[in-house]
């Protein structure tokens, strides 16, 4: 796994792809580069049949640059580093902090390329790539970027997971109306991938999620509650007010992670949140509970 900071100073864990897929992906670009060369140098020379050999020599060598060089480039530019061959192997180029290529990445990496594969057949690249530690060609390396693979099974990121049972129903009363639509995508897609984040850069991205969360809600987190479970239960909440709308108002089932359920670490990198305890073992409203066989959850409620 290889570390990558985005443009929101997260630090994403992508596979970096290796020869393998890499050479596949080359290979299917260059058969289609080549076919588009065979092509246009056909067209060219049959319609400057009547020039010199110099014109011709010039038009050849522009035909190769334009076709060969150029036409990568442009298509790593208007795809975001995703070629056909890339496309169809699942692979991607992005920079090095995990951003989208520009015109400049793709200028280098084509231009160097010309040597690496073009006239090497390959051979330097193939070296290059088992060098280096992630895979990386001359061409990234001076670029600056980076080939991944982009294709992540469903289930990774699909699931949700619900927020520990002590918070279940504790934010009822907050007015989630003046949350916009991006930051709920944005709340849900870290948790369906906070696993696979770094832990202390996950920690962080969870609070500042948690600090725009409650911004617009009008409502501070509390304290004690972490804030990847504050997200949790406060996303609970909209799907529980969601699910009331759509059903009439009836009754809502709220999910609970069961002991043989799966455990997310809510809690910070470092060490888990453990609250103060209260004289008496428990809160006046609240009696003492033993929760020592619960479910996992990185934190414990509480007292």
């Amino acid at each position: 796994m290889s570390e990558l900071v985005t443009g929101e100073a997260v630090a994403l864990e992508l596979r970096p792809a290796r020869l393998p897929s890499r050479g596949l992906a080359t290979l299917l670009d260059l058969v289609v580069a080549f076919t588009a060369y065979v092509v246009v140098s056909v067209v060219v020379v049959v319609t400057t049949a009547s020039l010199d050999d110099a014109a011709q020599i010039a038009l050849s060598i522009a035909t190769f640059l334009l076709v060969l060089v150029g036409g990568p480039i442009a298509v790593e530019t208007l795809s975001h580093g995703r070629s056909l061959g890339k496309m169809a192997c699942g692979l991607r180029v992005v920079r090095d902090d995990g951003g989208p290529i520009r015109f400049r990445h793709a200028l280098v990496r084509g231009a160097i390329g010309v040597v690496e594969i073009l006239l090497t057949l390959g051979v330097v690249a193939c070296i290059a790539s088992l060098v280096s530690a992630r895979g990386r060609r001359l061409g990234d390396v001076f670029a600056g970027t980076l080939v991944v693979r982009e294709r992540v099974p469903a289930a990774r990121s699909g699931f949700v997971p619900p927020p520990p049972p002590w918070l279940a129903g504790r934010f009822q009363g907050l007015d989630l109306s003046a949350v916009p639509d991006g930051l709920w995508l944005a709340v849900r897609q870290y948790l369906g991938r906070m696993g696979q984040l770094d832990p202390q850069v996950g920690w962080a991205m969870a609070v500042r999620l948690a600090g725009e969360l409650a911004a617009c809600t009008g409502v501070p987190v509390p304290q004690g509650v972490p804030p990847a479970a504050y997200l949790a239960a406060v996303v609970q909440e909209r799907q529980v007010r969601e699910a009331r709308r759509a059903f009439g108002g009836g009754p809502v089932a709220v999910p609970v992670v069961g002991a043989g359920g799966a455990a997310m670490a809510y809690g910070p990198p470092a060490a888990a949140y453990v609250p103060p305890v209260v004289a008496g073992g428990g809160a006046p409203d609240e009696p003492a509970v033993d929760r020592s066989s619960g479910p996992g959850t990185g934190f414990a409620p509480p007292a």
